[in-house]
């Protein structure tokens, strides 16, 4: 741990740069060679391999998103295909990172890169070929369920982080995956956008990871101006390869095919193909290129949409109810697969030469086909994981508020006392899905690391909302409401009665082990429980009078494995490192019926199993002594958390809480653990407030050296934080069509998309784009524009530390609308055009310049399909957020 600037980027040694500069070179014409001849010698099957999703074989299963066999007999190796963004998700725990969002935060190109160094060390580690991130689709909606992963509103920013993080994971022999191609912004399956705002909005980052180059792009689910994405041969071939040079793959999302003939229009790969042949859910899906006659597969029935549901969508006791999952709509050519397509002629096995040559092009280019990319791996990174995720966590927190100079925590003044379940534990991950869950074993809390970190201070705890609770005792555990103990069996043999439910640590039971307890539960009065199913090496379901409470996520034959991961279920595992999966359950007085399932996962873990509650008379305890213990300390420094469920808006009674905590105590400070806009009602209560995202499993360190001052914050906001959710286009009543209605969305804001459109209304903020503060501050003088030969500008200017400690600072560049504009064409009011981070120390000064390429000066013409100049006299803005702009001039 230090307070100083990292220097990881000059760490690396010189072998790990010169291998990066050959692998991340563009495929060039013996790569095309090699797999051209490849592909001449391979039966038709043998190309379905390399085009085809497929289940790995048992024994070699890692719990990932896809799999390909490869060709053996010609030393075509299988490749693995697993989830992020961040970090790698298979069956074996892996290293949880910074939040995407938070990653966007930092403003760094440095941070991006590591951190995608990072990833590929650990997809070497666990087997992992393809990386299917960076995910660059912009958050324009905040009721989209996949909009907090990713890197924020603006499409200059997004690219730029998302560009970074494929240099830094192809430089390590892993291919990136950039997603989701494209309009995949919003809940709506239907999406339009008009041309202008699809290219200089939507296809930017995209574009920018093309020329970053990518190996291999995502197709997305939704529908894109009429065709699906993985089939609209428009934005496939003229657009993603005409337009922008793409010579990569074209993957399709899991399940993201709707006809036969797809290969014809610009798709390479289906994934995920064949399902495992235990998957109880594989009937929820249809392989297209199968060389067997097509057969509508039989109808799931409804109940394995429920439990399909169940697992997918497993809210928190403390958010709102999820809404089910449906059957999709049937299209009308569902079931016609490639032997159809054949027959048909409408795909011709020329087009199977194609994109099987494409996937196999970048297997050469990677080295997958002469031995190169393992030599590789077997070279360090000289990148510290550990150390990566602090840093990039240290550099993502915004400070949002700072009345008063609250912060940082002067421990000389007085006690301090930190207070919620992530002031205990980090939130490192937020929400688990498509992101590696974490390494509990080095996940520390922000309270223990801030005693380490300043060891003497007066430094307390109060958890006020306990999510691990306590075993449900025996006394309360009966057969049949009278004679004590639950009846247990294992597999089909009774083993006889249990006080309680409580199989953790030495008292595991045997892996592999499968097991049942019945009999009742008798609660002493009314009220809400909380019951927790908590587990190891198994997954677990809880019923209470028939209906299930609790259940954990995992399944057999499910994406990613069937091993339960700890923190998989809940914002955090236990405190003790179990998977939680909490439950809340309205429970009269008196005896209810109980049932609890355990079935050992596919880890060979011993099984652990434990039955936990939080009563109604233990949630009013600890949130009384919460508020006790912030009248009592000198500062309370309140942790809330968000998984953006509820939208815009913290889950339970959390803003009703650190209102009572602002009124016990005038020195209150929160600190956000969400990755995107909360509403803050008890915001004008409060002295302090620091986004610190949903930090990585090293999140408590950083946090504690963003409170002390080891770490002066200069991370910047990569949304606008509206002071209400109908502020934002997209929630604007008077535009219903843009939030999707009946599934179809036109984004009819064009180009005016987040701090665009609060500029465009003169709606004010509550915290602009790019808004952050620090604990110095920064003078800006002496702009001066100059014309490159590219066509572009160098935008140069100074800035200097007024304040009293050193810090980063985040100049942004941003670009007016011409003051004559062309006819039909949208620009603007502002839009970033460049930015960097900048570390001045004490009364420092330095000269910056921000290149502005021709493309920031360039409009997308729809009648020309070409990028054109736009008129010269422009305004260049340069400050601190899109509504802090100190220096001014104009481009003529």
């Amino acid at each position: 741990m230090s307070h100083r600037r990292c220097a990881l980027a000059v760490a690396l040694p010189a072998v790990a740069l010169l291998s990066a500069a050959s692998v991340a070179r563009s495929a060039p014409e013996t790569d095309v060679v090699r797999a051209r001849a490849l592909v001449s010698k391979m039966t038709l099957e043998e190309k379905l391999a390399v085009i085809r999703g497929d289940a790995e074989p048992t024994a070699t299963y890692q719990g990932q998103a896809g799999y390909l066999a490869g060709v053996p007999r010609l030393g075509i190796p299988a490749l693995r295909f697993a989830d992020g963004p961040p970090g790698v998700l298979t069956r074996i725990p892996s290293s949880s990172l910074t939040a995407t969002m938070g990653l966007a935060a930092t403003f760094s190109r440095e941070d991006a890169r590591l951190n995608g160094v990072i990833i590929a060390d650990e997809a070497n580690r666990l087997g992992v070929d393809v990386a299917l991130q960076p995910f660059v689709n912009i958050d324009r909606d905040l009721n989209f369920g996949r909009a907090y992963n990713t890197y924020g509103e603006d499409p200059v920013l997004s690219g730029v982080v998302g560009a970074e993080l494929i240099k830094g994971i192809q430089s390590r022999g892993v291919m990136a995956q950039v997603k989701h191609y494209i309009g995949y912004d919003t809940e709506a399956a239907d999406v339009t956008i008009d041309d202008q705002a699809l290219h200089e909005v939507y296809l930017e980052p995209f574009d920018a990871a093309v020329k970053a180059g990518v190996s291999s792009v995502m197709c997305a689910y939704n529908r894109i101006n009429g065709p699906y994405a993985c089939g609209n041969k428009h934005l496939l071939i003229d657009v993603l390869r005409g337009q922008m040079n793409f010579t990569g793959f074209v993957t399709s999302d899991w399940g993201a095919i709707h006809d036969y003939d797809y290969f014809t229009k610009g798709m390479d790969m289906e994934m995920g193909g064949r399902s495992p042949h235990n998957s109880p859910f594989k009937g929820l899906g249809f392989v297209y290129s199968e060389l067997t006659p097509a057969a509508p597969p039989v109808s799931p029935p409804a109940s394995m949409y429920a439990e399909f549901a169940n697992i997918m969508t497993h809210p928190m006791p403390e958010e709102p109810t999820a809404k089910p999952i449906t059957p999709a709509a049937t299209e009308d050519n569902k079931y016609r697969n490639l032997a159809d397509a054949l027959k048909d002629g409408a795909v011709t096995t020329a087009t199977i030469d194609r994109a099987a040559t494409r996937v196999l092009t970048q297997m050469s280019r990677f080295g997958y086909l002469d031995g190169s990319r393992a030599r590789l791996i077997k070279t360090n990174s000289g990148v510290d994981i550990a150390e990566t995720i602090r840093k990039t966590s240290e550099d993502a927190a915004v400070l949002l508020k700072n009345d008063g100079g609250v912060l940082p925590l002067v421990p000389q003044k007085g006690s301090i006392v930190l207070i919620g379940p992530t002031a205990q534990q980090v939130a490192s991950i937020g929400r688990s899905g498509e992101r590696a869950v974490g390494i509990v074993a080095r996940q520390v809390g922000p309270y223990d690391a801030l005693r380490k970190t300043v060891p003497g201070a007066d430094i307390r705890l109060a958890v006020a909302n306990d999510l691990t609770g306590s075993p449900v005792p025996a006394a309360v555990l009966t057969q049949d409401g009278t004679q004590p103990g639950l009846n247990h069996t294992a597999g089909e043999a009774r083993v006889g009665l249990d006080g309680q439910i409580d199989f953790t640590g030495a008292r595991a039971l045997p892996a592999g082990s499968s097991h049942v307890w019945e009999g009742v539960i008798t609660v002493p009065s009314a009220g809400r429980y909380i019951l927790a199913v908590q587990t190891l090496g198994a997954r677990g379901r809880l019923e209470v009078d028939g209906a299930r409470v609790a259940s954990t996520s995992g399944v057999v034959g499910g994406l990613h494995g069937d091993i339960v991961q700890a923190g998989q279920d809940d914002a955090m595992p236990t405190i003790d490192g179990l998977n939680n999966a909490r439950g809340a359950v309205e429970l009269s007085a008196g005896p209810h019926k109980l049932r609890f399932r355990a079935v050992a996962d596919g880890s060979g873990a011993p099984v652990q199993v434990r039955l936990n509650w939080v009563t109604p008379e233990a949630q009013a305890r600890t949130r009384a002594d919460a508020i006790a213990a912030a009248k009592a300390a000198h500062t309370a420094v309140v942790f809330a958390w968000s998984r953006d469920k509820p939208t815009f808006q913290l889950p339970g009674d959390q803003d009703q809480f650190i209102a009572e905590i602002a009124a016990a105590n005038p020195n209150t400070v929160v600190v956000l653990n969400t990755s995107q806009p909360v509403a803050m009602p008890w915001l004008d209560q409060v002295k302090g407030v620091v986004q610190m995202w949903w930090p990585g499993d090293e999140g408590g360190w950083s946090t504690a050296n963003v409170l002390v001052g080891r770490k002066n914050p200069a991370g910047r906001l990569p949304f606008t934080w509206a002071k209400q959710l109908e502020d934002y286009a997209n929630n604007d009543p008077a535009h219903p069509e843009r939030a999707g209605h009946d599934g179809k969305a036109i984004f009819s804001e064009g180009l005016d998309v987040g701090y665009r459109w609060f500029d465009r209304t003169g709606k004010a903020p509550l915290y602009p784009f790019g808004h952050g503060l620090s604990y110095t501050r920064f003078a800006y003088s002496n702009l001066s524009l100059s014309r490159t030969k590219n066509g572009g500008y160098d935008v140069s200017f100074t800035i200097k530390n007024v304040g009293a400690v050193g810090g980063e600072e985040v100049p942004q560049v941003y670009l007016s609308a011409p003051e004559v504009a062309p006819g039909g064409v949208q620009f603007a009011v502002n839009a970033l055009a460049g930015f960097d981070r900048v570390y001045l120390g004490f009364a420092q000064s330095k000269r910056v310049t921000i290149h502005l390429d021709r493309r920031r000066m360039q409009y997308w013409s729809q009648a020309k399909q070409a990028w054109i100049d736009a008129p010269a006299t422009r305004t260049v803005s340069v400050g601190g957020s899109a509504r802090d702009l100190k220096l001014r001039a104009k481009i003529q």
